[in-house]
């Protein structure tokens, strides 16, 4: 979804430029308009995929290319500005589909043995997670502490283990 936002740019320019802008009424307002939306909707999709993938790199340098570009169009237009916010959205977009594909292909390499640690006592045991269900409860053999999911994390071993649980190694977001 990310990759698709930059790339409507110049399907939109090549299009507006082989009918000509004028011919369809759009004038250089709509323009600018139009490259701002399709920013923030490159951002947004950046920003589900950081989500997904837990890696924020690609959201970052997203983030600071749609600031340098929205800076350019409201403090200080300068045309370099908006190459370097649009170079950045393509790179980030270019880098989140790199990770992401690797995260697919990562799916065979899937590890089962995760090391629990206990925020309480600090006792450590290697259990081994289960492929087809979550592990919401587990119960620490050194204090006797409940463990639970940490908000956001979808089972403990996303949030106390060592290896995040089989799901989320291969890409999905949670075990549900």
């Amino acid at each position: 979804m990310a990759f698709a936002a930059p790339c409507c740019l110049p399907l939109f320019a090549m299009i507006a430029g082989a009918v000509g802008i004028t011919a369809l009424g759009l004038n250089e307002k709509f323009v600018l308009f139009a490259l701002q939306a399709f920013a923030v909707i490159a951002v947004i999709g950046l920003a589900f995929a950081a989500s997904r993938l837990r890696q924020f790199g690609p959201l970052i340098l997203g983030g600071l290319a749609a600031f340098v570009l929205f800076f350019s169009f409201h403090a200080r237009f300068s045309a370099l500005l908006v190459y370097l916010g649009l170079g950045g959205l393509c790179v980030a977009s270019v880098w989140n589909y790199l990770l992401s594909r690797k995260c697919r292909c990562d799916g065979a390499a899937v590890i089962l043995q995760s090391v629990i640690r206990c925020p309480k006592c600090g006792h450590r045991g290697e259990e081994t997670m289960p492929t087809n269900a979550c592990l919401f409860f587990y119960d620490c053999p050194g204090c006797g502490a409940r463990l639970k999911p940490k908000s956001g994390d979808c089972c403990v071993f996303c949030s106390y283990g060592s290896v995040r649980c089989p799901p989320v190694q291969s890409g999905s977001p949670c075990c549900f």
